[in-house]
């Protein structure tokens, strides 16, 4: 089976192509072209010469087109994810997120693509209006990130509903692990500790989030293209249980054996109304289809991360002491 990753070269994309590989499928891996030809975190995994990479952008349709020729099945992951930068940055959002996915989907319909898995993300529910959260909750775009998101689910969906696209909209909450970018809380946590730091910068601690560890993650996209009763459907990947931003530094601090001080940063902080205080995912429709259940504790999985953002070489590639955008 001939499976392609848009977005491989990011932090979870990466992590699907080497578990892909691991499972022996033929995977083609689309990087995001660039004048450096790097080819993102793909360039870490030992199973790169395994791998065949292409060098892209999803904001341009007769690319698609070439991309997915001789496709069986398309992750589509490639996006524009960082919700600060959607602030200042909203249309470039819209031509990624959007256009993007209408790109692939249009080139995945016209190539007979057999299975397109897209993803979504958790931030398109908003605060939560109730707990846990399920497909049915309202959609609430309180960024222009999670409305180019909810665009992007939509024109998906119609693809299947109007032209029977094999599609299914996988919707993960909030993962971590290895490779993920310093934009996102854990990582400036861990980053900023292991870099002898004796005051973390944080925005606001208070709201809550759903974690999962990037390789459950991973499992859940891999369940869902294996399940027929998913086409057609939006189902959620996370853990069903909730813990705060603060109650996750301290158990960092815990783990790495750190004293250190937590100071709110104000550039860190989002606007009060696009600000999403509460995440936490019920899982019951992706076990109910596929049996999928994380195998990883938020300790554990904490655990893995930490050990590989203290290898030296890995920790050089972080800018602990700026705030990512």
């Amino acid at each position: 089976m001939k499976i392609l990753v848009t977005g491989a070269d990011g932090f979870i994309g990466s992590h699907l192509t080497e578990r892909l590989v691991q499972s022996g499928a033929k995977v083609k891996a689309l990087s995001y072209y660039n004048s450096f030809n790097s080819w993102g975190w793909l360039e870490d995994l030992t199973c790169l010469k395994e791998i065949e990479v292409v060098s892209g952008d999803v904001r341009d349709p007769h690319f698609c087109k070439h991309l997915t020729k001789d496709v069986d099945l398309v992750f589509h992951l490639a996006a524009l994810i960082a919700i600060p930068y959607s602030y200042v940055a909203p249309d470039s959002y819209v031509d990624t997120n959007i256009r993007g996915t209408l790109n692939i989907c249009q080139a995945a319909l016209d190539n007979g693509c057999r299975r397109v898995i897209h993803t979504s993300t958790s931030e398109v529910y908003g605060t939560a209006r109730y707990v846990p959260i399920d497909e049915n909750h309202p959609l609430q775009p309180q960024s222009p990130y999670s409305a180019s998101k909810i665009g992007a689910d939509a024109l998906a969906m119609s693809f299947y509903n109007a032209f029977g696209l094999p599609l299914t909209i996988a919707r993960p909450f909030n993962t971590y692990g290895p490779r993920q970018s310093a934009r996102a809380v854990i990582p400036t946590i861990i980053t900023q500790i292991a870099s002898g730091q004796q005051t973390i910068k944080l925005g606001d601690v208070t709201p809550t989030r759903d974690f999962n560890y990037v390789a459950d993650t991973c499992e859940g996209f891999i369940a869902l293209a294996q399940c027929d009763a998913a086409i057609g459907k939006t189902v959620n990947i996370g853990s069903n249980f909730e813990i705060s931003i603060g109650d996750t530094l301290n158990l960092i601090r815990e783990i790495m054996g750190s004293d250190v001080e937590f100071l709110t940063e104000e550039q860190r902080l989002r606007p009060e109304q696009s600000e999403v205080f509460r995440l936490w995912c019920d899982n019951a429709l992706i076990h109910e289809l596929t049996g999928f259940a994380p195998a990883h504790t938020l300790r554990e999985g904490l655990a893995k991360t930490i050990d590989w953002f203290l290898r030296p070489e890995n920790l050089s590639r972080y800018k602990s002491h700026l705030y990512n955008v």
